[in-house]
């Protein structure tokens, strides 16, 4: 009978420490406050942007239309940081 109380008398005490482990742990968890989300950033709206997505549905008829292109070079410019200027500078030289 010996044989079998010191195996059985640590097994019962592992598994109380186990059962007390868990449940100091899970009542811990609700004492802390939640943590904040991410939150979720809205784009304004730009009308670059529609008028490109409507150059973009147009498909090759695009690269012949005065407003894509013109949509086009402002983003280019946006890209490179420059400011909207003429496309194509006056040459004054001639005059």
């Amino acid at each position: 009978m010996h044989d079998r109380f010191w195996p059985r008398l640590l097994a019962i005490l592992l598994l109380a420490g186990a059962m007390t482990a868990t449940v100091v742990r899970m009542s811990g968890r609700e004492e802390l406050p939640a943590p904040p989300g991410p939150e979720i950033l809205v784009p304004p709206e730009d009308p670059l942007r529609e008028g490109l997505r409507r150059c973009q549905r147009m498909g090759e008829e695009a690269a012949n239309d005065a407003d894509c292109l013109g949509l086009w070079a402002e983003t280019r410019d946006r890209f490179l940081g420059r400011d909207a200027g003429p496309a194509f500078p006056q040459d004054n030289e001639g005059q």
